[in-house]
């Protein structure tokens, strides 16, 4: 059993349904969190609640003008969600470009607006924004991914700067390619844009700048959130945290 140090927190995690963000729900809920599972799938939202005792917000987080109004009870917020579409950029389309912009940047601007004044009344908050390594470096065929996340570094520093006399951290967790559902559905696409066999997609593309040939497992990234969310990690926000197999030290 680990450390019942959540205990009387409560995280909202968006995409928690799945891959990174069900890892995270895991990791808050054994140590004694209350989690809400954020997710446009109810039936994966319901599902993955009562594994973890928690409770499903069915959320579709590319409408986001309902947010704009929205008052966030977290005491730990986990900015996890997001989709991934892999095109040239003379060949992607624009209505879905808005898209991941919205659902990856502009949702979680607004959920930190929405939790902040909470969390600045009990003068305590933990802002995790599950970036990627491509929000520290590119890849061609991934504008509308690299550009959303890049902009999630420059919010997660600026909530960082003004949440810091409040109490409330705000970092990224930076991984190379994770095993979930978002990276499987990459490989086909991968095979596509740059003319390979899908067989081949994960030696040559995915793992070809890490050091460590394998991709990082959920529970790894979940981990760190949950160290991040602890009381040890109250003086650190507004970093990056890479967990890549060292493909950023190139």
């Amino acid at each position: 059993m680990s450390e019942q140090d959540l205990s009387g927190k409560r995280a909202v995690i968006t995409g928690g349904a799945s891959g990174i963000g069900l890892a995270c729900a895991h990791e808050f809920a054994g140590r004694g969190a209350q989690v809400v599972i954020a997710d446009v799938n109810q039936e994966a939202a319901e599902a993955a609640a009562t594994e973890v005792g928690g409770e499903a917000w069915v959320v579709d987080l590319s409408d986001t003008a309902p947010l704009d109004t929205l008052e966030l009870d977290a005491d730990i917020l986990v900015n996890n969600a997001g989709i991934q579409r892999v095109s040239p950029i003379e060949e992607f389309d624009p209505e879905m470009f808005r898209v991941i912009q919205r659902i990856m940047v502009e949702a979680p601007f607004l959920l930190i607006r929405a939790a902040l004044p909470g969390m600045y009344a009990r003068g305590w908050g933990r802002v995790i924004n599950i970036s990627s390594v491509h929000g520290l470096r590119a890849s061609a065929f991934k504008s509308a991914y690299v550009t959303a996340k890049h902009g999630l570094e420059g919010l997660s520093k600026v909530t960082g700067l003004e949440g810091g006399p409040h109490g409330v951290t705000s970092n990224c967790i930076n991984p190379g390619y994770v095993r979930t559902p978002l990276v499987e559905k990459q490989i086909a696409d991968q095979a596509r844009v740059h003319g390979i066999p899908e067989s081949e997609v994960v030696e040559k593309i995915m793992l070809t700048e890490s050091a460590i040939k394998r991709m990082v497992e959920a529970d790894e990234v979940a981990s760190l959130a949950g160290w991040l969310a602890s009381d040890k990690a109250s003086m650190v926000t507004g970093a990056s945290y890479t967990m890549d197999g060292g493909w950023t030290s190139r």
